[in-house]
């Protein structure tokens, strides 16, 4: 099963909603996110509620998605990844790279004020 994907822009913020396993191959999510830069999209909050597994190289692809986003002068926060999600994010210490949110709105607020994650 592919992933597939939402866009929604609130408050000039793009809601990127994610459906699927970020897996092996799986490119769509970053060739989308590059075809919003190109829009001159630049603040992005990355809804994981429903994607349940992330593999080693869908790991990556967020890390790549996080530098074109961060090389463009924008921000980036995961939005309410999941429990296997989120501990693949504190196992590997990006827990301290990403922004991670629970609440839509606060979000949102982040991405517009480009909060980091905590140190």
């Amino acid at each position: 099963m592919s992933i597939a994907i939402r866009t929604r822009i609130v408050s000039g913020v793009v809601i990127v909603d994610v459906t699927g396993r970020l897996r092996f191959l799986e490119v769509t999510l970053r060739e989308r996110i590059n075809a919003l830069l190109e829009e001159n999209h630049r603040d992005f909050v990355l809804n994981l509620a429903d994607v349940p597994y992330i593999d080693s190289f869908g790991l990556g692809q967020l890390i790549a998605i996080w530098t074109s986003i961060q090389f463009r002068g924008g921000s980036l926060v995961l939005l309410r990844p999941t429990s296997h999600v989120r501990k693949l994010l504190q196992v590997t210490n990006l827990d301290s790279v990403f922004h991670i949110s629970d609440v839509e709105t606060q979000a949102i607020l982040s991405a517009q004020n480009h909060v980091a994650a905590p140190a």
